[in-house]
């Protein structure tokens, strides 16, 4: 009769020797990646509008699985807002629910998986792209992920330090006074330098994982390779690829207008379309 229900110890242990397997096997595939960098390719506007139609495409036909896949991602950030209503955070606010925008990149993670699979012909599904924690190269797409968490940490703090320089050092008495410093001239000094400040981090992200997620999860390549291959796409086309950050700052802010509840539709659109981009990108 076959068992249904097992001892903790007995799952534990099971557990954790698929881990111990999918380790192994990911070290091994450490030594059989191919170091030659992917031929890239020049790209267009037209390619951004493709990009973004087949990711819409792809969104219909996958709605169901994407949405509450990247259903944490509004969640965390309306977490995170509300926990930044104390008034020794409350200048943090925006530079919480900006900077996370940071982490969309590997939130999308599950979401480009689906797209490889229903290119593949194969299952699709959130269950499907969960197993995206199997793929030989997911060490790397963790650390690349540690990298846009430090990003996104670095922002906060230099957020901060900005707030302190301009209208702190002292926490804002309420709301309302924090709201008002912002058009008095230190407010407004710390407006500009944190807009600049954060298009600086946000095209360092840009830059380095515009494509590098989707070629890890695609091909045998390692994260140096991935890395270098995006910021040559980058490179090689400046033009296209800032106007794809302009669309992605311009959709996830008016997804997260709505509490970030938009976010649910936005970001898998975004997510698709990032997959289909770099599929023109990347030859």
């Amino acid at each position: 009769m076959p068992q249904t229900i097992g001892n903790p110890g007995t799952w534990l242990a099971s557990a954790f020797g698929l881990a111990g397997r999918h380790a192994a096997d990911s070290a091994q595939a450490l030594g059989s990646e191919d170091t030659t960098p992917p031929r890239t390719r020049q790209l267009t506007n037209q390619d951004l509008r493709e990009a973004l139609y087949a990711g819409w495409h792809d969104f219909q036909q996958c709605r169901t699985d994407v949405m509450f896949l990247v259903l944490l991602y509004p969640v965390i950030g309306i977490v995170l807002a509300l926990a930044a209503l104390n008034m020794d955070l409350v200048p943090l606010i925006f530079p919480l629910i900006a900077g996370f925008a940071l982490l969309g990149p590997v939130s999308a993670v599950g979401v480009y998986e689906i797209s490889r699979r229903r290119e593949q012909g194969e299952e699709i599904g959130w269950l499907g792209a969960l197993k995206v924690v199997e793929s030989p190269r997911f060490a790397s797409i963790l650390v690349m992920g540690i990298y846009l968490a430090v990003i996104f940490c670095l922002w906060l703090v230099v957020a901060g330090h900005l707030y302190g320089a301009t209208l702190g050092p002292e926490a804002p008495a309420s709301i309302g006074t924090f709201l008002g410093g912002l058009a008095t001239g230190p407010g407004l000094v710390m407006i500009v330098l944190g807009c600049a400040i954060g298009g600086v981090f946000a095209l360092a992200v840009l830059a380095t994982s515009v494509v590098s997620f989707p070629l890890l999860l695609d091909r045998a390549v390692g994260l140096p390779v991935a890395v270098l291959t995006s910021i040559r796409v980058t490179r090689e086309n400046p033009r296209v690829i800032l106007t794809w950050g302009a669309i992605v700052t311009l959709g996830l802010v008016l997804g997260s207008i709505p509490a970030l509840i938009g976010l649910v539709i936005v970001l898998p659109v975004l997510g698709h379309a990032t997959w289909h981009l770099y599929r023109r990108a990347v030859a």
